[in-house]
């Protein structure tokens, strides 16, 4: 039993309505996490929770309460519980019940995931009246050739997958921040599209609310209602945002001025962060909007990456602490001021842009990297990708994927088995033993982490270095599909575009899912959403 404290529904449920800060960790996988959770608990799997913990709860005195379904699967907060403890967390506490304690009593329970953010956008379009315009009409007016531009608010990897004929990638927080260029002429429709609503209807009235003259309309149900409509998307498509021009640079700083001033955008300067950053009881969220070729450019050694636009979209991937202080960096304030907005009409509480942020300031190249608890790496032997060509031909191994099942079908080791990290200790028995059993992940940090549990079941363990991205850096065969599978496919959370067929039931589901969740929202009354004046 784990020396964690218990906490029922109840007790929780009044720290998230009190606005005190709580971290609400629930231990499932993804998948399993998205078939039903509490609104505010966050998805951090303890396969993964070395990799995440300190990134989500930077302060080990935050209050963490631990999550999972309740009796059959115990085993994960207990064990979750016993490694924050261990890692220096202070004030970690188990729901006692887990969901179904939380069901019992009376309390919501929402399927999907991103849910806090996505029923904001809902909130939005029902709060402002967000102007749609169906794909039939999009289509027409394309085909008539009228003035018009299509901004697709996706990040650039899910807009190179599938898009809307003749759109532009322009993600979220670049909305307001590149329009100026794109749309030079007052007399263009601005029509801006995701894949479903909530980045399309986000991205319409952030135009709309920075005030530019355009007409601006939201695609209605973005890319899965242009399929649903019987319409051709494109793919694999390159046209992205260009260049900023200095005219358009001042033209967005008004924007940024006229959004400040309507949803009272504060500032605080270096010396109020430091000081922030140096308090104990309280988190501070440091957190770089910018486009990520920016971000790997340089940033401030203490931020994180987080896309304006997907912040909004999917806080809850940056941010586990509720009541936690979240400030925002980019080079000229205009992304950060039009992401704080929004942060502050989902009813954060503080949320500010810092001044100047990148001037003069030390800044560190590269991606983010997480610190990482936990990391023996002394616990199993190693071997290269050429080492295991060897001993993959000599038959002398068997390869243990530890990458999410989407990953693991787009590509891996040919003869390799899928496995949950966390459930390793059941789906072992269906992998045969050999000489060696060697894991594998994206990066090999997760297989590094699973070594001695493994070896701990009796297994003589190696970790391929550097993990398959080595593997495929060196166009070594890949074998493709879900092939050796030892665990289900509930690790993640597939969206109807991740299927391997479309599936139009499942696009026809999501809409409705995603629509019905302000009427969920009035149910569980937890949410602060603002609404403000029109300008």
């Amino acid at each position: 039993m784990s020396p964690a404290k218990r906490l029922d529904a109840a007790t929780v449920r009044e720290r998230i309505v009190s606005g005190d800060e709580i971290a609400i960790l629930d231990l499932r996988e993804w998948g399993v996490f998205g078939d039903g959770h509490m609104l505010f608990a966050i998805s951090c799997p303890l396969s993964h929770l070395e990799t995440r913990i300190d990134d989500f709860v930077p302060r080990q005195d935050t209050p963490i309460v631990l999550c999972s379904e309740g009796a059959a699967d115990a085993h994960l907060v207990e064990l979750g519980a016993e490694r924050l403890i261990a890692w220096g967390y202070t004030d970690v506490a188990i729901l006692d019940g887990g969901l179904d304690g939380w069901e019992k009593a009376g309390f919501e329970v929402f399927s999907g995931v991103n849910v806090p953010s996505k029923a904001f956008g809902e909130f939005v379009e029902h709060t402002y009246d967000t102007p749609r315009i169906p794909p039939e009409e999009v289509k027409a007016m394309i085909d008539r050739g009228e003035n018009m531009v299509i901004l697709d608010s996706r990040p650039w990897t899910e807009y190179h997958q599938m898009n809307i004929p003749t759109g532009v990638d322009c993600p979220g927080a670049e909305l307001a921040y590149r329009v100026h260029d794109l749309a030079p002429d007052p007399e263009t429709t601005v029509v801006v599209n995701c894949a479903g609503r909530t980045r399309s209807i986000i991205g319409a009235q952030s135009l709309i609310n920075a005030g530019i003259p355009n007409k601006v309309v939201a695609l209605e149900n973005g890319t899965m209602g242009w399929h649903l409509a019987g319409l051709t998307l494109e793919y694999g498509q390159e046209r992205n945002f260009p260049d900023l021009s200095e005219g358009g640079r001042a033209k967005a700083r008004e924007v940024a001025d006229r959004v400040s001033k309507r949803f009272g955008v504060p500032t605080c300067t270096h010396a109020q962060l430091d000081a922030w950053q140096a308090e104990t009881g309280r988190t501070t969220y440091l957190l770089d909007v910018r486009n990520p070729d920016e971000f790997k450019a340089g940033h401030l050694a203490d931020s994180r990456h987080a896309p304006g636009g997907q912040l909004v979209q999917a806080w809850d991937k940056y941010i586990a602490v509720l009541g936690a202080r979240i400030v925002l960096v980019d080079d000229d304030g205009v992304r950060a001021t039009m992401t704080a907005s929004w942060l502050i009409q989902m009813g954060w509480t503080e949320v500010y842009v810092l001044e100047k942020a990148l001037d003069d300031q030390p800044l560190v190249r590269g991606p983010h990297r997480p610190r990482i608890h936990g990391m023996d790496t002394a616990a199993a032997e190693t071997v290269t990708p050429e080492g295991l060509e060897r001993m993959i031909a000599d038959k002398v191994c068997v390869v243990i994927d530890l990458a999410d099942s989407l990953t693991y079908r787009d590509g891996h080791i040919p003869g390799a088995w899928f496995a949950v990290r966390a459930r390793l200790k059941d789906s072992i028995k269906k992998i045969p033993d050999a000489r060696f059993t060697v894991l594998t992940s994206p990066d090999g940090v997760l297989a590094q982490l699973a070594a001695p549990e493994l070896k701990a079941m009796g297994r003589r363990v190696a970790v391929l270095v550097d993990g398959t991205d080595a593997w495929k850096a060196e166009r070594r065969e890949l074998e493709k599909g879900f092939t050796g599978m030892a665990d289900e496919t509930n690790d993640v959370w597939y969206r109807p575009y991740d299927m391997d067929d479309t599936n139009e039931g499942a696009m026809k589901q999501y809409l409705s899912w995603e629509i019905n969740l302000v009427n969920q929202l009035e149910k569980d009354g937890t949410t602060k959403f603002r609404k403000f004046p029109a300008a």
